[in-house]
């Protein structure tokens, strides 16, 4: 059901007539300020006292209603507009175009008068009624998995090793991303996805680093020794971390030649 058509439902619901809806607050001498209008998208208006002042959207029986801003002025005159187009060509009942103004209007008063013509034409001008997002409802603590669900990696493909070590879609996605990078840099696609190993992970040197960078790490500099692995990036302490490559030479190790007496 698209939002004209919403919005024409509620005009036709008992509990959504005019004599129902709040008017738009008067001119108010006091020294306190008058509380911000809120509209819903069937334009029923109403003013909360407790509503939070960052809070643009508020839950109220059932209904959202949005916090009254020239953007959102803006995309209710589209709709009105488009409850016109319809009137016009015979698709919408004079009644109900009639309910929908005696609503609008006093609204449009009242935003002038708020907000200046200027202000209002501007909003109108950079509207996109289509990316617009309008008030709905949104569950008030929406479940959020601890990490990306896992997914059947495994690397290498067609072969059985003691230990697998499930690996998430984001850690492949970021493996993903410096790959080209890596194997410019002489490392092996076994070390960026290998995800078997002969022992339990983390222990071996078999487990590649697509088992080291899921949750919230995040990868760094790509050397030919090294891969950084920042760990906690958005706190105000991250911690970084370097997976060494055991195919190139590293500062630490060194030859050990034997020396044999004859």
């Amino acid at each position: 059901m698209s939002l004209l058509q919403t919005m024409l439902t509620h005009l036709d619901s008992p509990v959504c007539e005019p004599s129902q809806q709040a008017a738009p607050p008067a001119e108010n001498d006091s020294s306190t300020p008058e509380p911000d209008l809120f509209v819903s998208t069937d334009l029923d208006t109403a003013q909360f006292e407790w509503a939070v002042t960052s809070a643009s959207d508020v839950e109220y029986n059932g209904k959202i209603y949005r916090r009254l801003e020239p953007e959102y002025f803006a995309w209710l005159r589209s709709r009105m507009l488009a409850a016109q187009s319809a009137f016009k060509a015979g698709k919408l009942s004079e009644s109900t175009w009639e309910s929908l103004k005696s609503r609008f209007n006093p609204l449009q008063e009242y935003a002038v008068q708020k907000f200046g013509k200027e202000d209002l034409q501007q909003a109108s001008r950079q509207l996109s009624p289509q990316n617009y997002q309008p008030p709905r409802h949104v569950p008030a603590n929406p479940e959020k998995p601890a990490e990306p669900p896992k997914n059947n990696w495994i690397y290498p493909p067609n072969e059985a090793w003691n230990c697998i070590e499930q690996v998430c879609s984001d850690a492949l996605a970021k493996v993903d991303a410096i790959k080209e990078e890596a194997m410019s840099q002489k490392w092996s696609e076994a070390r960026l996805y290998q995800n078997q190993g002969r022992y339990r992970f983390p222990c071996g040197q078999d487990y590649g680093l697509v088992c080291f960078v899921g949750g919230d790490r995040k990868i760094g500099a790509v050397t030919e020794r090294y891969i950084e692995i920042i760990h906690s990036p958005d706190t105000p302490r991250p911690s970084t971390l370097r997976f060494h490559n055991p195919d190139v030479s590293q500062p630490w190790l060194k030859k050990v030649e034997s020396n044999h007496e004859h």
